[in-house]
């Protein structure tokens, strides 16, 4: 049985508990350059819980075992922010199948801001938000205000922006060959750019070429088409 997806969601989970735990406690000093450095971390730990349930969707972080895919999938996407894992599969396949297009739910012929409200418009909903409103005023009652700004709401808004610049805006703006099938860009190879951009899917095309291939697997995919 092949458990490389298994270990790391695992261990992006895990590790997102306890830098959460971690910083949720942590003296707010805006003087201290380590806070920038922990907002950015935790975002980047942010986008690698998105990244898992987007793989969740395509059925490959564990590929032998279908329920375990799904309930990593919902974790994962009800983490960030209450995410409604269905609707995200649901969009998401839609995207694939009808990329660039008046069906692709992520698409939009317009500039980045207005495509950018679009992109969360199609996918933020009235119950997320309520939800969202509620744990943070019990979390209010355990850990300072300003903590759960800094280090739980910030960075995974800054995620949102992560994961739409270099997942969605950038791969599917502008012109495309019209033998491009798959109306997706790729940024220049560079791995360790790619990893901390956006876990690979800087590698846009590879991903749309390969949707049953996990995140890590896209840099190889990459070195595979410029060779």
């Amino acid at each position: 049985m092949n458990n490389k997806g298994i270990f790391y969601a695992v261990a992006i989970i895990s590790l997102w508990i306890i830098s959460i735990v971690c910083l949720l406690n942590y003296p707010i000093n805006f003087d201290n350059p380590l806070l920038y450095v922990f907002v950015l971390i935790q975002m980047h730990l942010y986008t690698g819980i998105f990244i898992t349930a987007h793989d969740a969707i395509h059925g490959v972080v564990a590929p032998e075992n279908k329920k375990l895919n799904y309930w990593i999938g919902f974790i994962c996407a009800t983490i960030f922010a209450y995410n409604n894992y269905e609707k995200l599969s649901r969009k998401h396949h839609l995207h694939h199948a009808h990329v660039v297009s008046d069906n692709d739910p992520d698409y939009y012929h317009g500039g980045f801001f207005r495509w950018y409200l679009k992109f969360a418009l199609e996918y933020v909903t009235v119950w997320q938000i309520l939800l969202m409103a509620i744990t943070y005023n019990v979390l209010k009652l355990i850990f300072p205000m300003e903590n759960l700004i800094v280090f739980w709401e910030v960075p995974a808004i800054l995620s949102t922006l992560q994961l739409f610049y270099f997942g969605t805006y950038l791969p599917h703006r502008g012109e495309h060959h019209p033998s491009d099938i798959f109306k997706a860009k790729s940024q220049n190879l560079n791995h360790f750019v790619a990893f901390f951009s956006c876990y690979f899917f800087g590698y846009h095309h590879e991903h749309h070429a390969y949707p049953y291939l996990p995140w890590w697997k896209l840099a190889e995919a990459k070195e595979k088409n410029n060779t």
